[in-house]
């Protein structure tokens, strides 16, 4: 009889081959690390041959472990498309996602490619505004899925990843430099209070220049370098800078991407949602060359 491949294993062989390690690849996946190992290790006995060179915490890909990639990406592509087509009642669905304007890209239309090729008849209500708000419309039950930025998530959140909150200007970088500071923040924005805490606690004065609740006249203040203002470090807007680090700053803390969702989103739909954004997230919006 010939030799039929589990598809799980597939699954798990090629996200453990795109992360380079089995802790990443269990992340995405929502396993344990040791039944990502375990699946591995069954493929392997399966097909006789070592898939990896297992050099410390990085997993390399053998000669036939690159063969396998391959199919196993189009075989698990194959079963997600035919999944999806049999999920009519999702696939004809809507989701709200809501997702704050700072990290909607270069992330999020990534995942939204993806959930689009298995289905193609559902309807993504995309939803950009900033955490506090978006997390007000989550908890009234008027977005089934948010992203937010947090420097540590609330009860339900799942931390996706990890960024760096940094001061930012325009290209003179004069704004860092002017004493009183001049800052440009959105009275909604979670970096607001953050920032303005680290100016505080270092004794540095300061003055706040706009209002309102508009991002983007915020970040063209600050691109005319008439504004100091705080993004994350990996998503910066055209226009802004990283301040010049002997203006004197203090830090400023990390912040987590969080990602929540509701308790009634289940099914093949909200499976394949999450585990693309995860996977975005985690690759910074890159395309994601391993199948679902």
């Amino acid at each position: 009889m010939p030799r039929t491949l589990d598809l799980t294993a597939l699954r798990s062989f090629a996200a453990v081959a795109d992360c380079g390690g089995v802790s990443r690849a269990a992340g995405l996946l929502n396993l344990t690390q040791s039944a990502v190992s375990m699946q591995i290790k069954r493929l392997e006995e399966g097909l006789a041959t070592p898939l990896f060179d297992r050099a410390g915490r990085k997993m390399v890909l053998t000669a036939r472990g690159e063969q396998l990639l391959g199919h196993a990406r189009r075989m698990v592509a194959m079963n997600d498309e035919a999944v999806a087509q049999f999920a009519v009642h999702e696939d004809a669905g809507e989701i709200r996602l809501g997702v704050p304007t700072d990290i909607v890209h270069p992330a999020v239309p990534e995942a939204l490619r993806r959930i689009a090729a298995c289905f193609p008849r559902l309807r993504i209500q995309l939803v950009s505004s900033f955490t506090i708000p978006l997390k007000a419309a989550f908890a009234r039950g008027e977005v089934e899925v948010i992203l937010t930025t947090e420097d540590r998530p609330g009860p339900g959140g799942e931390v996706l990843a990890e960024r760096a909150l940094i001061w930012v200007t325009g290209g003179e970088g004069s704004a860092a430099r002017r004493r009183p500071l001049r800052l440009g923040f959105t009275e909604t924005c979670v970096f607001r209070g953050l920032s303005i805490a680290a100016l505080d606690a270092a004794g540095l004065v300061w003055e706040m220049a706009t209002s309102g609740a508009s991002d983007s006249s915020v970040e063209a203040m600050a691109a005319a370098d008439l504004v100091l203002t705080s993004r994350l470090a990996d998503l910066l807007p055209p226009g802004l800078v990283p301040a010049d680090p002997r203006a004197g700053l203090p830090a400023l803390p990390c912040i987590s991407v969080c990602l929540y969702v509701a308790p009634t989103l289940r099914g093949e739909v909200a499976r394949v949602l999450v585990a693309a954004l995860r996977q975005a997230l985690v690759d910074g919006g890159r395309p994601a060359a391993a199948a679902r």
